[in-house]
């Protein structure tokens, strides 16, 4: 059964940030269309940052099962969705990970594995780089600074050093430097900050990385961190709660509100319950009423047509320039 982590949230009365949309939009937040299916296929990681929103650890053990994978496979097949986008934990750590994307391709699905990069030096999984080329995976990599000191603070001591190892090896692969092999890397702020201009800050990530490493990827995604999970216990821990989530609804801009990810995705959590986000996951907040709430009954039909659950952490997705799961919306 998944576990709710929605006590981790500040304690809110009333849902502050849909009065915000339907002041600014006339409505409220509703799905556009389903074109990629999110699915958190489980909880163990090697690592445990301390802006994991989901908890990851080594110490977590929920994964998902190959039943509930195929019933998202048949979903997206049912709905037309074209997209399958893997994430965890640390996915590959699932037993039944590589299964997953080998059917997924198979369908012609576009596959998107989002990596912690350190686990590809890990037994059993150093030939994921290979694997992931002959597969053609789209993959998304966290490295959330070109500062050493400032990853390792984030992620655990040497995760920076390691990191770029793991990327050499990509780029040796040809991820990074061939177009049909896209390495993206995810920027988040090392504090509760917004985060500054993507396209400044990548042309600055592409600098410091080949002059220091030679290596090269993508695209950068910027991502604001969300006032859940261990980074709200840090921010309570110094007082910065409360602090940091008025500079989020201070910094609300609707030119993002069109470019929502819940608006054009629905996510699957490791035990099959269906959530408008996987920030939503980790708060224990299930889709909409009325709407299907497990992928067992899924229906595209309904969930395109879904209106969005929201709090006021939704205030990071909307504050500056936008945070999603491709980085900044406006």
């Amino acid at each position: 059964m998944s576990i709710a982590l929605n006590i981790l949230l500040p304690v809110v009365e009333s849902d502050d940030f849909q009065r915000q949309v339907e002041a600014t939009a006339g409505t409220g937040l509703f799905a556009q269309t389903l074109e990629t299916i999110q699915v958190n296929i489980g909880l163990t990681c090697d690592l445990a940052c301390r802006h994991c929103h989901v908890e990851s650890s080594p110490k977590r053990t929920e994964q998902m099962d190959w039943s509930t994978m195929l019933l998202i496979l048949q979903a997206a097949k049912r709905s037309g969705a074209d997209q399958l986008d893997i994430t965890g934990g640390a996915p590959e750590m699932n037993p039944n990970f590589r299964r997953l994307v080998v059917l997924a391709r198979f369908m012609d699905l576009q596959v998107t594995v989002r990596t912690n990069l350190t686990i590809m030096l890990r037994d059993a999984y150093t030939d994921l780089p290979e694997f992931y080329r002959d597969q053609r995976v789209h993959l998304i990599a966290s490295l959330p600074c070109y500062l050493s000191e400032n990853v390792d603070r984030q992620r655990g001591m040497r995760v920076y050093d390691r990191s770029v190892q793991v990327i050499r090896h990509l780029n040796a692969v040809g991820y990074g430097t061939e177009s049909d092999l896209p390495l993206d890397l995810i920027y988040n702020p090392g504090g509760p900050a917004i985060p500054p201009d993507q396209n400044q800050l990548e042309e600055t990530y592409r600098g410091e990385l080949e002059q220091r490493f030679g290596i090269r990827f993508s695209r950068l995604y910027t991502i604001t961190n969300m006032p859940i999970g261990r980074f709200l216990h840090d921010l309570r821990r110094d007082g910065q709660d409360e602090q940091y989530l008025q500079l989020l609804r201070e910094s609300f801009n609707p030119a993002t509100l069109d470019g929502l990810m819940c608006r054009r995705q629905v996510h699957v959590s490791w035990d099959g319950t269906l959530h408008d986000c996987d920030f939503n996951y980790a708060l224990g907040m299930p889709t909409d009423d009325g709407t299907p709430r497990h992928i067992r009954d899924f229906d595209g039909e309904a969930l395109t047509h879904r209106r969005i659950v929201t709090g006021d952490h939704c205030f990071g997705c909307t504050a500056g320039h936008g945070s999603s799961c491709v980085g900044a919306l406006a």
